[in-house]
């Protein structure tokens, strides 16, 4: 077992910190702040953030093939401009409902964006039940939306074969598989790979490793945990010194570190004082495993 070290890389005192993705060819890590409603690019070279102001909640922002980022801000999917600042809305989701927003995203490994949506919280994690969706967005932004009813869409990744779409629903506190059709990019056969835990909080975002293992934040939980898919099982907790840890991402040299994000909304006075750095983001390093490149959006 390789000795785990966690260090905080970036003391953004995000109000929730969420969506990582390391850019390869920026050598920097992107995330969002959901109710900050800006995205952010860390540079571990210099140390230096470069941000930008989103005007709305910004669910996720992504690379895209053709430069720039795709983001979910609102109920709106937009190419944002970096070096200008400037957003340009592509497709519009739930235009049916006026209480909802997006929250996660990422790409398939064909250049499809998956984007799930949900009911904009009262308090944090306390919102109207089952008014999230999920979509797909092609690169000819044909919009297809593939569940309804979903309370909280969160964490999405693809098996290494790419047959299986892997998927939370933050309050039904599981992790969930699908089979994948890659053709179609549509998904079925709905199955449960694991129930939390008593103490592990809500499952929030997620990553893959080379070896087909999942990462998933732990909402309230203070953790990263390790899961075998294919059994079902936990192989490993890393613990964070901050309790809403958020989502998580592999990047760095040979993507063989874990970034995690962590959210500071809703915590108590004694809370803040107990975990100064909520909000940061987190890099775990020495876990022996590496993860994969991020896919960019080909519309």
């Amino acid at each position: 077992m390789a000795s785990v070290k966690v260090d905080c890389v970036v003391k953004a005192r995000a109000l929730i910190g969420e969506g990582p993705v390391w850019e390869e060819s920026e050598r920097s890590l992107l995330f969002v702040d959901i109710y900050g409603r800006k995205i952010h690019r860390w540079h571990p070279d210099t140390d230096q953030t470069q941000s930008m102001e989103t005007g709305n909640m910004v669910g996720f922002a992504v690379p895209r093939r053709s430069g720039g980022y795709v983001a979910g801000i609102g109920r709106s999917i937009v190419a944002v401009d970096w070096s200008a600042r400037t957003t340009t809305s592509m497709a519009e989701v739930d235009e049916d409902k006026g209480n909802t927003r997006l929250n996660d995203g990422k790409v398939d490994p064909y250049g499809r964006l998956f984007a799930g949506t949900m009911a904009i919280e009262e308090r944090p994690a306390e919102l109207e039940r089952h008014q999230g969706s999920l979509y797909s967005v092609t690169s000819d932004l044909t919009v297809t939306k593939h569940l309804d009813k979903v309370d909280i869409s969160n964490g999405m990744d693809w098996s290494l074969d790419h047959r299986t779409f892997f998927y939370i629903d933050s309050l039904a506190l599981t992790i969930d598989a699908f089979d994948y059709d890659s053709d179609s990019g549509l998904i079925g056969n709905r199955r449960v790979v694991y129930r939390m835990e008593e103490g592990e909080g809500l499952p929030d975002g997620m990553a893959i490793d080379v070896k087909g293992h999942l990462w998933v934040a732990c909402y309230n939980g203070g953790r990263v945990i390790n899961i075998d898919p294919a059994v079902g099982v936990r192989l490993q907790t890393v613990s964070l010194p901050v309790k809403k840890t958020t989502s998580c991402c592999f990047g760095g040299p040979d993507y063989c570190d874990l970034y995690v994000t962590s959210a500071s909304l809703g915590l108590n006075e004694s809370e803040r004082r107990d975990q100064p750095l909520a909000g940061s983001i987190f890099k775990v390093s020495g876990l022996g495993v590496k993860g994969r490149p991020a896919q960019s959006f080909s519309g």
